[in-house]
């Protein structure tokens, strides 16, 4: 048996339930895998999930592996079960719970959800009734969106006194801890919802606000994802050009590391920004504007090309 396969069915094995998608669990990168995301959350709280689209050789030998050539791919105590019509298929029959060795959907725990007093006042106005419902959807990438309407059959239906708060059971396993706010400014005017189950997402970084970081000394570490012959004409004393040797390192490193991400102007850079987010990081940073704006701002001892 080959090094791969044997570390493929390493990994089909290393949980009674195994996914290969395409992205992670908290973002899945297509329709297809987000399905199957959906339909294991409702009936389990943990399985092992594997993205495909980070491991060509992980991508490539388990479709030779398992003669099934598209993902997602689930295996259930190391048999694959097959991809999202099947799932799908099982969970509109009521088999997927059998298969996957519980009694049946995950009971839903009620979520704590707060809302202010200004924000009820707000949708009391809004609604023009006295005790309003308000259904309220957090999607899969944890955007919220608030609706003044009735609740629908499945919703988890919460009594917070001055108005109604509905949920569907996908929204209800996201919101714990949620709190809407209603805030009113000369800038902006609206409602503000924090949640903290949200996933991290990349932060923008001014090239003056990074100057102050190195001249604070704050902690952190600079991904340079340029050519290596963009590197060899102008880079910001302390990057880290990223190759093999800092990938391999990135794949060790604590996940609450801070980062910066710079290229030339900030482009690449946001895209590999969003992937090391994929990979578990927490505080990432694209260097808006990158090298180029360093040069023009901070540092014109840098050279611009």
């Amino acid at each position: 048996m080959s090094e791969e396969r044997a570390r493929i069915e390493g990994l089909i094995q290393s949980a009674e339930v195994v996914l290969f998608l395409k992205g992670t669990r908290a973002s899945p990168q297509c329709g297809f895998s987000a399905r199957v995301v959906d339909a294991l959350d409702e009936h389990l709280e943990d399985y092992a999930a594997f993205d495909v689209t980070r491991d060509e050789a992980l991508r490539e030998g388990l479709k030779r592996l398992s003669d099934w050539p598209t993902f997602p791919q689930l295996f259930v105590r190391g048999r694959l079960v097959g991809g999202t019509d099947i799932v799908e298929d099982l969970k509109a029959t009521g088999e997927l719970a059998g298969l996957l060795g519980v009694s049946g959907p995950r009971a839903l725990r009620v979520p704590e959800i707060a809302v202010s007093d200004a924000a009820a006042r707000a949708f009391v106005r809004y609604a023009g009734e006295d005790k309003p419902t308000v259904r309220l959807t957090v999607g899969r990438d944890f955007t919220p969106e608030l609706e003044i309407e009735p609740a629908r059959p499945k919703d988890l239906v919460l009594d917070l006194g001055a108005l109604v708060i509905a949920l569907d059971p996908a929204s209800a396993r996201r919101a714990d801890g949620l709190s809407i706010d209603f805030v009113e400014g000369k800038e902006a005017t609206g409602f503000r919802i924090e949640n903290p189950n949200a996933p991290p997402k990349v932060r923008p970084l001014s090239v003056e606000e990074f100057a102050r970081w190195r001249t604070e000394g704050k902690p952190h570490l600079l991904l340079d994802v340029r050519t290596p012959g963009e590197w060899d004409a102008a880079r910001i004393d302390g990057a880290r050009l990223v190759d093999d040797e800092v990938r391999a390192e990135l794949e060790e490193l604590d996940r609450s590391r801070t980062l910066v991400v710079a290229c030339h102007h900030g482009v690449r850079s946001r895209a590999a920004a969003e992937h090391l987010v994929t990979m578990g990081f927490r505080d990432v940073h694209n260097l808006e504007g990158g090298i180029d704006a360093w040069s023009l701002r901070i540092d014109p001892a840098v050279p611009r090309y």
